[in-house]
C-alpha cells in the first residue's frame, strides 16, 4: 500500500497488515509512530473553523512546521534515513527548500545520500541549497557534476545563476543559453536568461525568451516583472505600465524598474539605489520587486490576507 494511502485515513493496523512480513511491519510501525503527531496536527487543523485570513502568516508557519516535522519523522533515532523510497525523500527535501529551509535541507541531503547513494536529483538539491546558503564554490562544483547527467540543464542554469550573482551577466547568459538547448520550455530559465541578456546590454536578444517566459509562466510575478523591465527599457512604456498595473506593483518597485530601464537603455549599469530593488534575486535572476513570489512564505500569506478585498487584476492577456 503506498504511503499516500496511509496518510488518507486507513487504520494503522490495516496498513501494517498490508505491508506483509513481521520485519516490514516493525519498520512501518516505527515510521508511523513518528508520523502520528503530524497526522494529529493535520486532523486538528482540519477541524478548526477559524478563517485563515484572521491569522496572517499562521498558515504559512504551520506549513513550515509540518514540513520540518515530516523531515524529522523521516529520520531515525540514530540520525539515519527511515524512508525506504529515494523518490519520497527527494520530494520531501524539495518541499523543505520550497519552504526556505535551506540549511536543514542540506542535512537531509546528507542523510538521503547516506542511505540511497548520490543521485543526480540529490546533487541538484545540494547545489541549490549551497547556493542559497552562500557557499558558492561548493555549489558550483555540485552544479558541474550535473553536466553529462539527465539534469545537465539544471547544472548550466545553476552555474548561470552564480555568474549573475557575481555580476558577470555575459557569462550568465552564455550558460543559460546552453541550458535552454535541453529544456526550451522552462519558463523560469527563460526569464533568467532574458534578464541576464538585458543586464549584458543585449536588449533585442532578451525579447523572445522574456515573451516566452511570460506566456509559459503567467502565474509568476517575477517573470512578469522581468518582462516589464524589458518593455520599459525598449521604449514600450504604455505596455510596461499596463503590466505593472496588472501585477499591482507598489510605487517603489515601479520607480526601481523605470530607473533601471533608463540606465540599461543608456548602456550603463544600474546605480546602487536601483540595485536595491532591481538585481539578483535569491530564487533566480529577477527584479527584486515587492511581488508575492519574492516574499517569504509568512509575508506572502499576510499579503494574501490584505489583498482579499482588492479587485483582481488580470495578467496582461496571458499572451503579452
Amino acid at each position: 500500500m503506498p504511503w499516500r494511502g496511509l496518510l488518507r485515513g486507513h487504520s494503522i493496523r490495516a496498513a501494517l497488515n498490508a505491508l506483509g512480513d513481521g520485519e516490514a511491519r516493525g519498520r512501518a510501525g516505527a515510521v508511523l509512530s513518528r508520523l502520528g503527531p503530524i497526522l494529529l496536527c493535520v486532523g486538528l487543523a482540519a477541524c478548526s473553523g477559524t478563517p485563515k485570513s484572521q491569522y496572517p502568516g499562521a498558515e504559512a508557519a504551520r506549513e513550515r512546521q509540518s514540513t520540518q516535522a515530516a523531515a524529522d519523522a523521516a529520520t531515525g533515532a540514530d540520525g539515519s534515513a527511515a524512508i525506504d523510497s529515494a523518490g519520497t525523500y527527494l520530494r520531501l527535501v524539495a518541499r523543505m527548500q520550497q519552504d526556505g529551509l535551506w540549511f536543514a535541507s542540506l542535512a537531509h541531503v546528507d542523510a538521503l545520500e547516506a542511505r540511497h547513494g548520490v543521485l543526480p536529483a540529490s546533487t541538484r538539491l545540494r547545489a541549490d541549497a549551497l547556493r542559497q546558503t552562500g557557499q558558492d564554490a561548493a555549489s558550483a562544483a555540485a552544479y558541474r557534476r550535473l553536466v553529462g547527467t539527465p539534469l545537465e540543464a539544471a547544472g548550466y542554469h545553476g552555474l548561470g545563476l552564480l555568474a549573475g550573482g557575481r555580476g558577470d551577466f555575459a557569462e550568465a547568459a552564455r550558460l543559460m543559453a546552453q541550458a535552454r538547448r535541453s529544456t526550451p520550455t522552462d519558463g523560469l530559465l527563460l526569464s533568467d536568461l532574458g534578464y541576464a541578456l538585458l543586464r549584458a546590454g543585449r536588449t533585442d536578444d532578451a525579447r523572445v525568451p522574456l515573451m516566452q517566459a511570460a506566456q509559459l509562466r503567467p502565474d509568476q510575478p517575477q517573470v512578469q516583472a522581468n518582462l516589464a523591465l524589458y518593455l520599459q527599457a525598449s521604449g514600450r512604456t504604455d505596455q510596461a505600465t499596463a503590466l505593472m498595473d496588472a501585477q499591482r506593483l507598489p510605487d517603489a518597485s515601479r520607480a526601481a524598474i523605470r530607473q533601471a530601464a533608463r540606465e540599461l537603455a543608456g548602456g550603463v549599469a544600474p546605480t546602487p539605489a536601483a540595485e536595491l530593488l532591481a538585481g539578483f534575486s535569491p530564487g533566480g535572476l529577477a527584479l527584486r520587486t515587492a511581488t508575492r513570489a519574492s516574499l517569504p512564505r509568512s509575508a506572502a500569506a499576510a499579503a494574501d490576507a490584505s489583498a482579499e478585498a482588492a479587485p483582481t487584476a488580470p495578467l496582461i492577456g496571458r499572451t503579452p
